[in-house]
C-alpha cells in the first residue's frame, strides 16, 4: 500500500481527467458495483462507489490508492480490496455533511493507509 492512500498510483492506468462515473468497480473477488462520483484532488483522490443491490445500495467511499488496474476500453476499474472490505467501509451519505473531513479521515484509517493530511 501507497503512504498516501488518497492518490492513483501511476501504473494503474488512470489519467487526470478522466470521467470514471459509470465504470464497473471489480473487488478481487467479484463485482461491487459502479462510480457513482468521484474526485481526483490532490490528497484526497478517492471514488463514490454505488454497490447496487448486493448490499441494499449502499454507497461507499473507497480511496484512489486501492485501485490497481483500470481498463478504459471495458471501463472497468479493479480493486485491491474484498468484497466485504468495501461492504464493510464505512458508509458514505453526502459529501456535503458537515463532518466530511472526519468521515474521510475513518475511511482513511479503515483502508489501512494514512488518513487525509
Amino acid at each position: 500500500m501507497t503512504a498516501n492512500i488518497w492518490g492513483y498510483l501511476p501504473d494503474v492506468g488512470y489519467e487526470a481527467g478522466t470521467h470514471l462515473v459509470g465504470y464497473r468497480v471489480e473487488a478481487l473477488d467479484g463485482s461491487v458495483g459502479k462510480v457513482d462520483k468521484h474526485s481526483d484532488e490532490v490528497d484526497s483522490a478517492h471514488l463514490v462507489v454505488d454497490t447496487g443491490p448486493w448490499i441494499l445500495g449502499r454507497r461507499v467511499v473507497v480511496p484512489a490508492g486501492t485501485v490497481t488496474g483500470i481498463d478504459q476500453d471495458e471501463q472497468k476499474i479493479y480493486l485491491g480490496r474484498t468484497r466485504d472490505e468495501i461492504k464493510n467501509a464505512p458508509v458514505f451519505q453526502d459529501e456535503d455533511f458537515a463532518s466530511r473531513d472526519a468521515y474521510l479521515h475513518q475511511v482513511g484509517i479503515y483502508f489501512g493507509g494514512f488518513p487525509l493530511v
